[in-house]
């Protein structure tokens, strides 16, 4: 692929395995309905590309964290599909999800009751999901405010509740006993609210098995190659490649440092790589001296980031080269940061971290560049 336009570094964002990945998402949790969470630009993959790709194999039901973000959705989707604003109105805000055609979360009474407000105003039922706390304490109405909507008659009125939904702390860890705890609880407070689709299960919960999928489910990160299931072989099709290029080799001789703070010290005269990105691109500083790149070339062979990551540059140890008698790279030449033989979890890992983080913080510096490989 060419280089020209490149910045320090290009992100490849293959649209076809997101396509896969969501057709496989959905042959698991059928006969649900599966939508996406297209939430933090998709990921930090491109909220137009993505959720185009993801309406095209058939997604029309998509989930977003804030008001800006369904409205930035609702451009690039059509009229067809719904879009679920998962933190709910903001205070006085709620004229906005009319004109943009959105669907609030309701997570709270205060939420509930600005909704109610409006749908008064308007003279007509206004559609909601209502959101319930089944365990996890971080969003959702509480079985106290689950109460109060069950024996307040006129606390629904002029709401359509088209959803009913909640979110597992822990369905990456299948036997963890708050899955089956958590399921528990949203039958029994769903049972109390107006009948209407429920969900509960978002990417490593579709794997909890049929019991968790209910009517709807909203997978997140695996749609974009996060393994769901911690643990096991990950079942999704990998979507990203962050490459970056040489910007300069240098012989570092024995006893001299590299990078800043000293951290290195080369023990012997080493070869070395600086690449033009760094944790201003969002490649976290913590990999410098856990983490590595490879060469598409040569990707059986690992080669060590040394020193602190910098700002724009990070440098690599290229002695495993010269010991496979591979020709050292010149300036302009690209190693694989994250990509097939360098896992995104696995990076993500080594940094200790995890894949949402390391995938939502990789940066705008980057020359990105989604592609379909089914359309040549």
């Amino acid at each position: 692929m060419e280089k020209d336009g490149w910045e320090g570094g290009r992100l490849l964002i293959n649209l076809a395995a997101i396509a896969a990945n969501y057709a496989q998402l959905s042959a698991l949790a059928g006969p649900a309905e599966c939508g996406a969470a297209v939430k933090a630009n998709a990921y930090g993959l491109g909220l137009k590309e993505v959720s185009q790709t993801l309406h095209q194999a058939g997604c029309r039901t998509f989930f977003v964290a804030h008001l800006a973000e369904g409205v930035a959705l609702r451009q690039c989707v059509g009229e067809d599909s719904r879009i679920f604003v998962l933190h709910g109105p903001p205070p006085g805000t709620a004229n906005a999800f009319l004109t943009h055609a959105l669907l609030p979360v309701l997570n709270s009474l205060p939420q509930v009751q600005e909704w109610q407000a409006l749908a008064h105003a308007q003279g007509r039922m206004l559609p909601a999901a209502l959101q319930v706390d089944s365990g996890m304490s971080r969003f959702g109405l509480t079985e106290a405010d689950v109460e109060h909507l069950t024996t307040h008659t006129q606390a629904l009125t002029g709401l359509d509740v088209v959803l009913v939904m909640s979110h597992l702390a822990c369905a990456d860890a299948p036997e963890h006993p708050l899955n089956q705890r958590q399921l528990t609880t949203f039958l029994r407070l769903k049972q109390r609210l107006p009948a209407a689709p429920a969900s509960l299960a978002a990417s490593s919960g579709i794997f909890l098995g049929q019991d968790w999928h209910f009517d709807l489910v909203r997978p997140g990160a695996a749609l974009y190659g996060i393994n769901p299931t911690p643990g096991r072989p990950n079942p999704m099709h990998p979507t990203i490649r962050l490459q970056a290029r040489v910007i300069q080799t240098r012989l570092v001789p024995a006893g001299a440092c590299v990078g800043y703070g000293a951290t290195f010290t080369a023990a012997q005269d080493t070869s070395v790589a600086l690449l033009g990105i760094g944790y201003g691109d969002g490649f976290p500083r913590s990999l410098g001296g856990r983490g590595f790149v490879v060469s598409p070339d040569w990707p059986d062979i690992k080669l060590p980031i040394i020193g602190r990551i910098s700002m724009d540059s990070l440098a690599v140890d290229l002695t495993p080269l010269a010991t496979a008698g591979v020709p050292l790279p010149p300036a302009g030449a690209v190693f694989d940061l994250i990509g097939p033989h360098a896992p995104l979890d696995e990076i993500a890992f080594l940094a200790d971290t995890i894949g949402y983080e390391l995938l939502t913080d990789l940066g705008h510096r980057y020359h990105r560049l989604h592609y379909d490989p089914r359309k040549g």
